[in-house]
């Protein structure tokens, strides 16, 4: 008989069959998927380093136990002035004990931690914290003016938030119904039994941070506990922290909860050194006397300690990690020319910390410091918790050359990326597309051998006579000049060109001759293709920047616009 008119055998169950049945019984329970969160980094640091060092400020010094019950007590307070859980909580504050302390006190209470720039002017935060709609603000006493001025600016009908002052030594008196409490009289009515509020799901938000509005009008971005989780223990991982750090808070904890070292420190048990406000002497000076071993800050912070007249190199070496901006190879040899070692790397508000790094291949080592500040100056490949990051064409989608010349839009996947915009799904799938990426608005190119470089944001790429031109290589060029302390180039409109570059230059206190604008210009001829050469140079004090240290390029766009436009027909 034929093959196809016999009769289909029964299936025999096989060992391997009912080995795949019995897998297929092995579910998700309580025991094996309780929701991740940084939260619980605290207790465990009470636990293992309750007599270490956690918070110092000043003359004042808390151990790990004690920081614990206290943003137990805040939280416990909280909940007993009805804060409820997925209600926003936020603050408005410096690098100061209150503000590491709430970092896990708002989480603990089951709310969302917004924290606000506190540069910002009472007009934007009345926007923001009726966007947010903020139950409850903690506000320094140096920001109390301007956040009653905010609430001022208020609807009439809409509800206002309750007020919890922070005061400090020398904090001034407000009126008695201005503010509801101090935050010390939330620490001391809390209870310190009080069982925090776990997340229901790894993917509650916790967190909301507004964009520092660099190219565009803040955006509020949210992340979830699990995210937050994985980019602590990932920033942790990739700078090779080690247990017991002494780490010197000048990256603002407002910007990306200071990029999630504030958790990462309880992870390992870390000494917190906190500042109010600093300079070049503040931290050299934090260094000797705490053995800082790690800190964090943008660009313009390795430029204020290597250009400082009053510099005192470390006696041993202090890890400095630095993103926010594309660092200049010439920052970065002047920093670790002075006994710094300098890690770099890349992130966004959106990624809740740095998720590409410029990972150190020992090979560099042997190459001259220029060369290994050039090497350094890449952004570099993705971190261990990114599943992965490519540079696209932005219309098709598809992966550009590996040459390091093409330019493309810099994409990311993985877990720590945000949940979306606030109130704003258009803007949240306009970023997070289908395809399963975030599109970060950066444009960047990808080397041969898998680094990643930034050579800008979308906005700021300047097309002058059709050519792409990246403003970044340009400044990299004016910060070799030795006269010039900073630079920043933007797109000035030309009737013939369409643009032209335009650089905004700050010299340094201590250059003994000033160039003219045609000596920068000639500078820059002898360094770049004469397109790239600004046609424009402007001399200013100081650039205007965020509290975070980035240059505000969309104040400098609108200073050149008022230029007016170059009438000139050639370069």
């Amino acid at each position: 008989p034929r093959l196809y008119n016999k009769p289909i055998p029964e299936i025999v169950s096989t060992p391997r069959l009912r080995r795949r049945e019995k897998m297929d019984q092995l579910k998700s329970r309580a025991a094996n998927s309780c929701p991740l969160t940084p939260i619980g980094f605290l207790k465990r640091s009470a636990t293992v380093y309750g007599d270490c060092p956690s918070v110092v400020y000043n003359d004042k010094t808390y151990n790990w136990s004690e920081t614990h019950r206290r943003c137990v007590q805040v939280a416990s307070s909280m909940v007993s002035l009805g804060i409820k859980r997925g209600q926003v909580v936020t603050v408005v504050a410096p690098n100061i004990p209150a503000m590491y302390e709430l970092h896990f006190a708002v989480p603990m209470a089951g709310a969302i931690l917004n924290n606000i720039n506190l540069r910002l002017d009472a007009r934007t935060i009345a926007v923001l914290l009726h966007h947010s709609e903020s139950k409850l603000v903690f506000v320094d006493y140096q920001s109390g003016s301007t956040i009653l001025e905010a609430l001022s600016l208020f609807p009439h009908n809409s509800q206002r938030p309750l007020l919890i002052l922070i005061t400090d030594d020398e904090a001034p008196l407000f009126a008695a119904g201005d503010f509801h409490c101090t935050y010390e009289s939330l620490v001391e009515k809390g209870d310190p039994g009080f069982t925090w509020v776990q997340p229901e799901s790894e993917l509650e938000p916790m967190t909301l941070n507004y964009t520092s509005g660099t190219t565009s009008s803040p955006k509020g971005v949210v992340h979830s506990h699990r995210g937050t989780f994985i980019i602590a223990i990932d920033s942790l991982l990739d700078w090779s922290v080690p247990k017991q750090p002494v780490y010197l808070w000048t990256l603002p904890m407002f910007h990306a909860n200071g990029w999630s070292y504030t958790w990462g420190m309880a992870a390992v048990g870390g000494t917190n050194i906190c500042l109010r406000k600093f300079d070049a002497s503040v931290i050299y000076d934090a260094i000797r006397k705490h053995n800082v071993t790690h800190m964090c800050g943008a660009p313009v912070v390795l430029n204020m300690i290597s250009n400082s007249p009053n510099n005192n190199p470390p006696q041993k070496p202090v890890h400095i990690l630095t993103a926010g901006a594309p660092p200049p190879a010439a920052v970065l040899f002047q920093t670790e020319s002075l006994g710094f070692v300098v890690s770099h790397g890349y992130g966004l508000t959106e990624t809740g910390g740095l998720v590409v790094t410029c990972a150190w291949k020992p090979q560099w080592n042997r190459l001259p410091a220029t060369e290994r500040a050039r090497m350094k100056a890449r952004q570099g490949i993705r971190t261990l918790g990114l599943t992965e990051v490519d540079v696209v064409d932005p219309d098709s989608g598809v992966s550009v050359k590996r040459n390091g010349l093409t330019m493309g839009e810099v994409v990311l996947r993985g877990g720590s990326v945000m949940l979306g915009y606030l109130k704003d799904p258009e803007g949240t799938s306009k970023s997070i597309r289908e395809n399963g990426w975030f599109y970060t608005g950066d444009v960047g190119v990808m080397h041969p051998d898998g680094y990643m470089e930034i050579k800008d944001r979308s906005k700021d790429v300047i097309i002058s006579g059709g050519e792409n031109l990246s403003s970044v290589e340009v400044e990299s060029v004016l910060y070799t000049h030795p006269a010039v302390n900073e630079a920043a180039v933007v797109a000035r409109p030309d009737k013939f060109w369409g643009e032209t570059p335009c650089a905004f230059v700050s010299l340094k206190a201590s250059a003994k001759e000033k160039p003219t604008e045609k000596e920068i210009r000639e500078y820059c001829r002898a360094k770049l293709p004469r397109f790239m050469v600004p046609r424009t140079v402007v001399f200013k004090e100081e650039l205007p920047k965020t509290s975070t240290g980035k240059i505000q390029k969309f104040v400098l766009r609108e200073m050149a616009k008022g230029i007016g436009s170059a009438k000139t027909s050639r370069m």
